[in-house]
């Protein structure tokens, strides 16, 4: 069996764990908020500070946040275009489901059972470019729409953006090996220590989450929202593979990057603003196993 194989199965068991705990009550759904922020706060920075203080200064790399950030963009006008006769509120919910990725939680652990740290460094630069959408275009679209604030909230967004720890976390080590400077080898073993931590952590949230309450009067909407995630994103994600003049992992990085499930951050947005969060619950976790199932078969053909 290959290594790619190996890394897969290994991932989808922990995942099933997280989803046996929570259904034999070992676990609950509740602990996962706790487990949540563990791996957003702690494990997952003390990943990027770790994988990003050996990277090297490289143009190319660092092209990477643009492109995550102009398809991303791209494909957020797009959905207000298709939704734009939507009832105001169904428009505003339907539209942040289509751009920005789940990279930290989701794309992290299984790159690093494949790739290692160089594939980390490749997909932390594609997560920059997403986390601008995600507290930027995203939360004024979610906001803008949802009928329960008079006007956007700018404060708000530079807010969350300026205290996003993943964010600072690679903005802070990349400017650090710009400027040639080094953190000090106490920390980055700290940071080594608690990262080891991320990925079991990580596949167990995954698998607390997991939920499937259908309702099938959102087929409709679901079926367009993953019709405009996942045809676009492999159409363009391949056509990328196969001819942008770059080296293997950038390609790869873009073509899986595209596929990847739905921003968990749109869950607490749909809170925050009134939305249907169980519309928006269940198309996350349906995004979760599509993308599981794509990578593992885009991956295995490519290596």
């Amino acid at each position: 069996m290959s290594q790619v194989n190996i890394s897969f199965i290994i991932s989808l068991t922990i995942i099933l764990i997280g989803y046996i705990s929570k259904k034999t009550g070992i676990l609950k759904e509740s602990d996962g908020e706790a487990i949540s922020r563990i791996v957003f706060n702690i494990t997952l920075p003390a990943t990027i500070i770790t994988v990003f203080s050996n990277v090297k200064v490289d143009p190319a790399l660092f092209s990477m946040p643009v492109a995550s950030f102009l398809y991303s963009l791209a494909m957020t006008f797009f959905a207000l275009y298709v939704f734009r006769n939507k009832p105001v509120k169904e428009k505003g919910m339907l539209t942040i489901l289509v751009p920005a990725y789940n990279i930290g939680l989701f794309a992290y652990p299984l790159v690093s059972s494949i790739w290692g740290d160089e594939g980390l460094r490749y997909f932390g630069m594609f997560d920059i470019g997403n986390s601008f959408i995600i507290f930027g275009s995203n939360y004024i679209i979610a906001s803008k729409y949802s009928g329960e604030v008079s006007s956007v909230d700018y404060k708000s967004i530079l807010k969350k953006v300026a205290t996003s720890i993943s964010l600072l976390a690679y903005t802070g080590t990349l400017i650090f090996k710009i400027t040639g400077l080094n953190f000090p080898d106490f920390l980055l073993n700290i940071a080594g220590t608690l990262s080891k931590g991320n990925t079991p952590l990580s596949l167990l949230l995954l698998g607390l989450y997991l939920s499937f309450n259908f309702n099938a009067g959102h087929l409709a909407n679901m079926l367009k929202v993953l019709a405009m995630r996942y045809v676009p994103g492999l159409l363009t994600g391949i056509l990328i593979y196969l001819f942008l003049p770059a080296n293997m992992l950038y390609r790869t990085t873009l073509m899986v990057g595209m596929i990847l499930p739905i921003s968990l951050a749109t869950i607490p947005y749909s809170v925050q603003f009134k939305y249907d969060s169980k519309f928006v619950g269940t198309l996350n976790n349906i995004t979760i196993v599509a993308s599981f199932i794509l990578m593992w078969i885009m991956v295995s053909i490519i290596t």
